[in-house]
């Protein structure tokens, strides 16, 4: 969530600094989704990291690399369709609609 007055970039490098320990420098935004179910927007952007220490915290207690065939196995579709789209961009993010649990058709 973003703090008044905080910016969307300065948000989202404060965001993954405190839920993985790396500062990172956003490329791109791959994706909207909207969660029909709670009201809310996420916005996901594909970044790089320029420093800081992966670490486990209260928000992300562990880390993985997958392959792009193993992103549906640990996530639920609505959250797995946020890679694939990040994997995927071509340069026009996607926007999606979801429950919660699985995306919706349309928006």
């Amino acid at each position: 969530m973003l703090e008044l007055g905080e910016s969307i970039p300065d948000g989202l490098r404060r965001e993954v600094r405190e839920e993985t320990g790396l500062t990172v420098k956003p490329d791109a935004l791959t994706g909207v989704y909207k969660n029909l179910a709670c009201g809310v927007v996420a916005l996901v952007f594909r970044c790089h990291a320029t420093g800081g220490v992966l670490a486990a915290t209260d928000e992300a207690g562990d880390f993985r690399w997958l392959h792009r065939d193993e992103l549906a196995a640990p996530l639920t579709p609505a959250y797995a369709v946020r890679l694939t789209d990040a994997l995927d961009y071509a340069g026009i993010p996607a926007v999606r609609a979801h429950d919660g649990t699985h995306v919706l058709a349309g928006l």
